[in-house]
């Protein structure tokens, strides 16, 4: 595609338009996802894993072994040799994929192009379809603030619209940023994401993360048993550092204040605060073994989706 098409497909405005994320399929073409770790499914499919058994790869010829299935003997080897041996074959897997799209309050935000609920939105469609395209099955759990939609994973375009529509709706159910007190928390979503995503699956968790604590570690710690885990972090550059020369009004919908230019303490604090969040969202990772993205609203995310996942980036080899 050009890339005046492609400046079209980023994301833009405070709401997703569905419109747009059917165009997506376009710009995931050059994406694949899987290249550095085998997985771990017991379905056949189309990624190869270390897994061996009847599959249509021969791998090599062994010494015949109690228990091996007597149509696989290579009668061959086994007359030259005089001693049995067996044909070993490389199996296929499938990886489904799966999308747990974070749409809550604290992701209607945004300060430049888009907010985040709408970049959350572009990335979970872009890593569908580059999987769809891939024919690996494609699921996924959308979640609000209070009520949440599971996709079935399937291989099929229907499974992928179904994500887009749940995507559309429950970004267009959003308006303020100010969570509510009885609101869902992540800890939740993440014990219920054990339940609903399968052994083998790839799973991508896009969110801000804002209430991650020890909590959340600990599920991520039994979903990365089975399942291999990406988060994908997504944030606004206002949240990162506030802006030095200007005099700052915060609210929190029910009063508010007003912060002097000079006033660096503040900021400093703001920054502070920021940076140790992200740090122990990395640190989590680090321990688990797990891949972690960080993307900002006015960030070129098709670009660096494809450094990240383009079929000829150096990350993948």
């Amino acid at each position: 595609m050009s890339n005046a098409l492609l400046d079209n497909l980023n994301p833009a405005g405070a709401y997703s338009d569905l419109a747009q994320l059917l165009r997506l399929r376009f710009a995931a073409q050059d994406l694949k996802l899987f290249a550095k770790r085998p997985v771990r499914s017991l379905l056949t499919g189309g990624e190869r894993t270390r897994f061996r058994g009847r599959g249509i790869d021969f791998e090599e010829v062994r010494l015949y072994q109690p228990g091996d299935d007597i149509r696989t003997i290579d009668w061959r080897v086994t007359a030259r040799t005089q001693v049995p041996h067996t044909k070993i074959f490389r199996e296929e897997r499938e990886r489904p994929v799966f999308m747990v799209a974070d749409q809550r309050a604290t992701m209607f935000f945004g300060s430049q192009r888009c907010f985040k609920s709408v970049l959350c939105a572009h990335i979970c469609a872009l890593l569908g379809w580059a999987a769809l395209g891939n024919s690996d099955r494609v699921g996924g759990l959308v979640f609000g603030d209070h009520t949440q939609r599971d996709i079935r994973p399937r291989r099929s375009k229907h499974a992928m619209l179904e994500l887009l529509h749940q995507l559309q709706d429950y970004n267009h159910r959003l308006q303020s940023p100010i969570p509510p007190a009885d609101g869902v928390k992540l800890v939740d979503i993440l014990a219920d994401t054990r339940r609903i995503a399968k052994p083998g699956c790839a799973l991508f968790i896009v969110s801000d993360f804002h209430d991650f604590d020890a909590a959340c570690e600990q599920q991520l710690f039994e979903l990365a048993r089975h399942t291999d885990v990406t988060l994908v972090h997504v944030f606004d550059p206002l949240e990162r550092q506030l802006a030095s020369n200007a005099i700052l009004t915060i609210s929190d919908g029910q009063s508010r204040c007003r912060i002097p230019a000079n006033e660096r303490r503040f900021q400093q604090a703001y920054h502070e605060n920021y940076q140790k969040h992200l740090q122990d969202l990395t640190r989590s990772c680090q321990r688990l073994n797990l891949s972690l993205l960080s993307y900002a609203t006015n960030d070129d995310i098709q670009h660096l989706l494809r450094e990240r996942f383009g079929k000829n980036s150096p990350r993948r080899r």
